[in-house]
């Protein structure tokens, strides 16, 4: 049956669905809550404080093309949050093409968004419509930070860092684990891509602001080789991502190794068994909803050419509230006008880098930037 919502938010029983229509609330758009399992989506939404003042539904759908693109049909814009999305969002993707709406997804995995661009990206273009995945805090905030830094002419490298305080969601865990059993992680060098080592490990890295040294991991690569692999003044991106809490990045290769060492010799359908188990033994539970006095997050970007240098630091806080926040923002805009740019993008690209920030600040989720130039 089709909707008269113009957006949908698919996974809405989740972490960052809720978040989500908690947003779509404060901008007014109706919209339509999906998920496989109805019950779980009808109390995720009715913790939405002041959810009656928005038109909205709960549906519960089948995850396959002919469910999705049956319950979707007459919305405009898809936010999913469906992950890990090499896994999941290929119906999501196939099902906007084929209702004719824009996709925006939180996902952090390389190997997805190589296969989603190469897929479908020149049909988005056709169609009009926009493939933005990777709209997140631990991406996004970045790529903001970054574009800063691009606004001095003549810089072509980027080195990345982002780090937070929090706790992973069930998705998270499992998209971790997923990365690592069947995906490569990629920094970019020469505009090439270039796999990072895979027993890369730790890497102790300085955090503004801190005297002491934080460990971060290349984290499947991040997006941001992919997003500035097509922006003509980059040449090389490399990305690193942590949490503040040291003993629990301590703890993340052992887990990861653990899982690996359980899956040698199984099969992809036994490997994605042991994943989810794996993940609900280190987080099964909803997180507790962030506090903007302990989760805090910190983008940092040093970009550098051969006579230049800029380095942008982008504070926060509610790393999951920047997410859901920068969702809204996008079917907000999409409802409104045509993307900056089609077919497979980032978010930057589609919805322009300082409105995005304009949006963070105004909802008091990020400080001004902090800003140095040498040149």
């Amino acid at each position: 049956m089709a909707t008269d919502k113009p957006v949908v938010v698919y996974g809405a029983s989740g972490y960052t669905g809720r978040l989500i229509c908690e947003y779509l609330r404060e901008y007014g758009i109706p919209f339509l809550a999906a998920g496989r399992d109805l019950k779980r989506v009808q109390e995720a939404v009715a913790g939405v404080p002041g959810v009656d003042t928005v038109e909205h539904e709960v549906t519960e759908v089948e995850h396959s093309v002919p469910a999705l693109t049956e319950a979707f049909r007459g919305a405009k814009v898809v936010l999913n949050t469906v992950g890990p999305f090499a896994r999941y969002g290929h119906e999501v993707v196939e099902a906007c093409l084929e209702i004719g709406a824009h996709y925006t997804d939180t996902n952090g995995e390389q190997n997805w968004m190589i296969d989603a661009d190469e897929r479908y990206g020149a049909e988005f273009v056709a169609r009009g419509l926009v493939l933005t995945p990777g709209l997140a805090q631990m991406y996004t905030i970045g790529e903001i930070a970054a574009n800063i830094c691009l606004e001095t002419p003549g810089l072509d490298t980027l080195d990345i860092q982002v780090f937070w305080k929090g706790h992973p969601t069930v998705a998270s865990t499992n998209t971790i684990l997923t990365n690592a059993a069947f995906a490569k992680a990629y920094y970019l060098e020469q505009n090439e891509y270039v796999e990072w080592p895979a027993d890369a490990g730790l890497y102790d890295v300085v955090v503004p602001g801190q005297h002491e040294l934080g460990l971060a991991l290349p984290w499947g690569g991040t997006s941001h080789p992919l997003w500035f692999k097509k922006d003509p003044r980059v040449a090389n991106v490399r990305a690193l991502g942590g949490v503040f809490n040291r003993p629990l990045m301590q703890g993340v290769p052992q887990i990861v190794a653990a899982a690996l060492a359980r899956m040698e010799g199984c099969s992809e359908e036994e490997k994605y068994r042991i994943i989810d188990e794996q993940s609900a033994l280190i987080r099964s539970e909803m997180p507790p909803r962030e506090n903007p006095r302990i989760n805090t997050s910190l983008d940092s970007v040093h970009a550098s050419g051969p006579l230049g240098r800029a380095h942008c630091v982008i504070h926060g806080n509610c790393n999951y509230k920047q997410t859901a926040l920068l969702n809204a923002h996008a079917a907000a805009h999409l409802l409104q006008e045509a993307p900056r740019r089609t077919g497979f993008a980032s978010s930057c690209q589609a919805f322009g880098y300082r409105e995005l920030l304009g949006t963070l600040r105004a909802f008091g989720l990020v400080l001004e930037p902090i800003v140095e130039v040498h040149h």
